[in-house]
């Protein structure tokens, strides 16, 4: 072999050789510098802690996660037994504070209600609403058919109204978690999140036939809606309007050829005379 081929050879091996054994230290030196990562330890759940219940210690468990722990996490399991689960919380999630409610709340119903509203139970059944269908977090009308005030008390006098619009459903009787396949059930009360003024409503509407009309949670548009009666439900919507009916024409008032009249002034006063043209009758 040609000696200067194998001297070109040895070369390009040991600086090959000496820039690996550079690029090992300078990346073992940093490595050796880099700080170790620092964990967290949070409370997570044991189980499923479904909407409403009261935590317990058995409902829980810790987790170490790398880096800072997540905004409102529960650090310690203390914290967090005694407190009302107002979100469900899944087996393996980390509790966070705002899934849980003030300590003393206890569970149920009342801890997922916001601040400033009401919750409203409205009576239904399975001919007048879609009681079988409303399940908590779901959105609806609320519709009431009555006579009003001064009206007569016939059938002919009933009218709809549409009340309220787009309010969230708190709970189907006395479930206020939704159920996991979706089925409907059938419950005889629903409870609807509303503001005071939307509860003194229900309140007043409570002596009339309600009716829950589903909507799309995602069509939040409040609507412009007029009130419906009995007797437009059975007039027809496109029948041409009736044309107006023509006016009788006006009968010339009948002159008396045979007189005329005189209008007298005497001082402050004055007096029609009529006098007959000659020829004329008295």
């Amino acid at each position: 072999m040609n000696r200067r081929l194998l001297t070109i050879l040895l070369v390009a091996f040991v600086i090959a050789g000496g820039c690996a054994f550079l690029v090992y230290r300078v990346v073992g030196v940093r490595m050796a510098a880099a700080k170790p990562l620092s964990t967290t330890q949070i409370v997570s759940a044991a189980k499923d802690i479904p909407l409403g219940s009261v935590i317990t210690t058995a409902d829980l468990s810790t987790m170490t996660i790398a880096g800072a722990a997540p905004k409102g996490a529960i650090l310690k399991p203390e914290d967090a037994v005694g407190r009302g689960v107002i979100a469900e919380i899944y087996q393996g999630e980390p509790v966070l504070d705002n899934h849980l409610a003030g300590l003393g709340s206890g569970g149920g119903l009342a801890p997922t209600i916001p601040d400033g509203m009401r919750a409203c139970a409205v009576r239904v059944d399975e001919v007048v609403g879609v009681s079988g269908f409303v399940l908590p977090g779901m959105r609806v009308d609320v519709l009431v058919s009555g006579n009003p005030p001064g009206a007569a008390g016939a059938a002919e006098g009933m009218v709809t109204k549409t009340i309220l619009q787009n309010i969230q459903v708190l709970s189907a009787g006395t479930d206020i978690q939704k159920d996991a396949e979706g089925k409907p059930q059938q419950v005889q009360v629903v409870n609807l999140l509303v503001t005071p003024d939307q509860a003194e409503t229900l309140s007043l509407a409570s002596s009339l036939k309600i009716q829950l009309v589903l909507r799309n949670p995602l069509d939040t548009k409040i609507s412009k809606i007029s009130p419906n009666s009995m007797e437009g439900l059975f007039t027809d919507q496109n029948a041409p309007p009736h044309p107006a009916p023509a006016a009788a024409p006006r009968k010339a008032a009948k002159r008396d050829s045979n007189t005329f009249t005189v209008e007298v002034i005497n001082g402050s006063k004055s007096s029609d005379e009529k006098f007959t043209t000659p020829g004329g009758t008295h």
